[in-house]
């Protein structure tokens, strides 16, 4: 398997830790992992307000989800 960028890394471990914190337990575990890794991303996101508003809105609707 190939190394993954810093980028695309930074997003796997923001799920891999938010699921560590939670785990299957939680009825919406999937949204919580991956507005994790959206809020990620949102961070490395430059020079596109409007974008990482709307990955930032998908990331916490995707939380507020039950």
């Amino acid at each position: 398997m190939t190394d993954l960028s810093p980028a695309a890394q930074a997003v796997l471990t923001a799920f891999d830790e938010r699921y560590e914190l939670i785990g299957p337990l939680e009825s919406n575990w999937q949204e919580v992992c991956l507005a994790a890794a959206l809020s990620a991303l949102a961070v490395r996101i430059k020079g596109a307000d409007n974008i990482r508003q709307d990955v930032i809105d998908i990331a916490a609707e995707l939380e507020a989800h039950q």
